[in-house]
């Protein structure tokens, strides 16, 4: 015997999709300003449509953003080399320019490690 689907409430599914809209937002800032992660804020739109309505999760599905950041990741549990090379050049310029702004060589070598781990990860 299945249990019935528990059905939110308007009030709910529109707070989900609120926060998925304001998420969704963030993310395309995220694709145009080096500064915002990209990632992150699919993943929490992603989230917040799925609880909000089906209506609202096929559209973010289908949003281009959506393809060429998560959908390979999501469907093959891996991401194409070009999604790679998107999330870390600007990250590790970022790193970089940071590193030439800091006065103290131990901070720049601390730096230069977490850059080594991002790229080591991200392999």
């Amino acid at each position: 015997m299945t249990m019935p689907a528990r059905r939110r409430s308007r009030i709910a599914q529109g707070l989900w999709c609120a926060g998925g809209l304001v998420a969704f937002g963030c993310a395309v800032l995220g694709a145009i300003l080096p500064l915002i992660p990209t990632v992150p804020f699919l993943l929490l739109a992603a989230l917040c449509f799925a609880r909000s309505s089906e209506r609202w999760e096929r559209w973010f599905h289908g949003t281009r953003l959506y393809r060429e950041v998560l959908q390979d990741y999501v469907s093959k549990r891996e991401m194409t080399v070009r999604a790679k090379l998107r999330l870390m050049v600007p990250v590790s310029a970022m790193i970089f320019v940071a590193m030439a702004f800091v006065p103290l060589l131990w901070v720049r070598g601390v730096m230069f490690c977490v850059w080594l781990g991002h790229v080591w990860y991200s392999r």
